[in-house]
């Protein structure tokens, strides 16, 4: 069973009709997963009541009243009846392709993410016959397709996610560290962008007294960024997933040099106890020095791939560098 849970932000104004359709387009979902709302923002509990949804009122806020992550994490597993978790932004409307792509998941413990659709949606949802492939459809033709960068829910298996800094929800860089996490612990990291459609609803920052400049370059931002490590620890994203799934089914992506030298320089971030390894192997990936030297099963690649990235140099200057 999944259990999804989420923080909705005050139904107010623009932020009522989206979160009430992002909440419906789970209760929509089959199989139904458990669905748990936190927090005590205006019409959180009465929105609950009226889906028929769980409601946790209180958790953990920052000195500036902002929700803590660690808190809804610690809150969902606690309370959550699932053996799966998914933490799913608000403005989020998801379609029947997201319990049917969880399900193809063979892994003990894994986390799954992808990119989201952004799309000008200001209208109710009408859950009659086919609108999630009529709403599909449209996120795809006049929609947008964000950056790996944009990551608005996380599938994960219990106690995969307890020991969470504590940083602020709706702000930078805690997206980052879920990745980040993820590769530290060695656990598959899915990218799921090809088989779910994650329709974003595009919306204002009037919720932050500031804006859009206070979400991304505020106080708090700032602070979520020293508990992430620092700026080259923004580079945790999606690109770093070593498995794929797509309407064909679950996946290695393929290897390519850029993937290599990216990965290689992420994970002696991600995993400091081989940092050595991986900053030795990368050098010599730049360098155009003989990799095929380098035992391959440090990183678990196949000696004939690794072989024909030798002489290849970068082109580009990276963080590293």
């Amino acid at each position: 069973m999944l259990t999804l849970f989420a923080i909705p932000k005050s139904f107010r104004g623009e932020f009522d009709q989206i979160q009430r359709n992002a909440i419906t387009s789970w209760t929509l979902l089959e199989p139904k997963p458990e669905i748990i709302l936190l927090g005590d923002d205006e019409g959180t509990a009465e929105v609950a009541q009226e889906l028929g949804v769980k409601h946790i009122s209180v958790v953990e806020r920052n000195l500036q009243g902002t929700p803590l992550v660690s808190s809804l994490f610690e809150i969902a597993q606690r309370v959550g009846t699932g053996s799966l978790f998914a933490y799913v932004n608000a403005d989020i409307i998801l379609l029947n392709d997201f319990m049917e792509t969880i399900q193809q998941i063979p892994f003990e413990r894994f986390m799954l993410t992808g990119q989201r659709w952004n799309l000008d949606f200001n209208e109710a949802i009408a859950p009659e016959l086919g609108w999630t492939e009529r709403l599909r459809h449209r996120a795809m033709t006049i929609g947008a397709l964000e950056g790996p960068q944009a990551m608005d829910y996380f599938v994960f298996t219990r106690n995969t996610y307890t020991h969470i800094p504590p940083f602020a929800i709706g702000r930078l860089c805690w997206d980052n560290w879920m990745v980040y996490s993820a590769l530290n612990l060695n656990i598959p990291l899915v990218d799921a962008t090809e088989a779910i459609v994650a329709v974003h609803q595009n919306h204002d920052y009037n919720h932050h007294p500031d804006g859009k400049k206070g979400v991304f370059l505020g106080e708090e931002a700032q602070q979520n960024l020293q508990l992430l490590g620092g700026k080259h620890y923004t580079y945790f994203m999606l690109d770093l997933a070593d498995w794929q799934v797509n309407p064909q089914g679950l996946q290695k992506p393929l290897l390519s040099w850029q993937r290599l030298d990216r990965r290689l320089d992420m994970l002696s971030l991600a995993r400091p106890k081989f940092r050595l390894v991986y900053r030795t192997l990368l050098s010599l990936l730049r360098s155009g020095d003989q990799l095929s030297t380098v035992p391959p099963k440090l990183l678990g690649i196949p000696a004939r791939i690794v072989s024909r990235l030798k002489g290849l140099r970068r082109s580009k200057p990276s963080s590293l560098e």
